[in-house]
């Protein structure tokens, strides 16, 4: 049994379409949903879905081990980074080594790292005339946007794409992608 930890910061899109996916699967279940932040959408996701929610602060997140230890007193096997704007500390990355995944907005290497989230990749990608973005999937190491690319989809960018058209091909390439690519790596490991 596969048993997933989500950690989000937002509204929750991500999280919805993965536990939608794996809803009916009794190899994958979704037993925590995870945010730095109170009024996240994906709390109240979780909250719908009977998921437990923890609250992530500094102390609990990065000056201790408390969440590791929730996470394990949880059976969790693997941890889903689902518009997580928080960098993972390096407690949980030798924990779950190749066992916690991102996905990112944009081509990697190009337009990662810290403070290349959501709109800002959008308006980077259009700022620079760029002909083609979309999505990487990849395992999480010590380094923003560094660790091993697992997958990668593109779109086709129109002169006239603004970044908010730019954001709707690549929110489409997410919704399309990210659930399948974690059930491979998950059949795989």
């Amino acid at each position: 049994m596969k048993r997933i930890a989500i950690l989000a910061s937002g509204a929750g899109n991500n999280a919805r379409n993965i536990i939608n996916h794996f809803k009916g699967n009794n190899d994958v279940r979704i037993v925590l949903i995870a945010s730095n932040k109170s009024d996240a959408g994906v709390l109240d996701i979780a909250k719908e879905h009977s998921i437990e929610t923890c609250l992530l602060n500094h102390e609990n997140f990065y000056s201790s081990d408390q969440f590791l230890q929730l996470l394990l007193s949880r059976n969790v096997n693997f941890i889903v980074l689902a518009g997580f704007l928080k960098k993972v500390p390096e407690n949980l990355i030798k924990a779950f080594p190749h066992a916690i995944v991102n996905i990112h907005p944009a081509l990697l290497p190009a337009y990662g790292g810290k403070g290349m989230y959501g709109h800002h990749v959008h308006e980077a990608v259009h700022d620079h005339r760029e002909k083609e973005s979309g999505i990487t999937i990849h395992f999480v190491n010590e380094h923003y946007d560094e660790g091993q690319i697992i997958f990668q989809a593109k779109t086709v960018i129109e002169t006239s794409d603004t970044p908010l058209d730019i954001e709707r091909k690549v929110r489409a390439l997410e919704m399309e992608y990210f659930p399948t690519v974690i059930e491979k790596i998950l059949r795989e490991n």
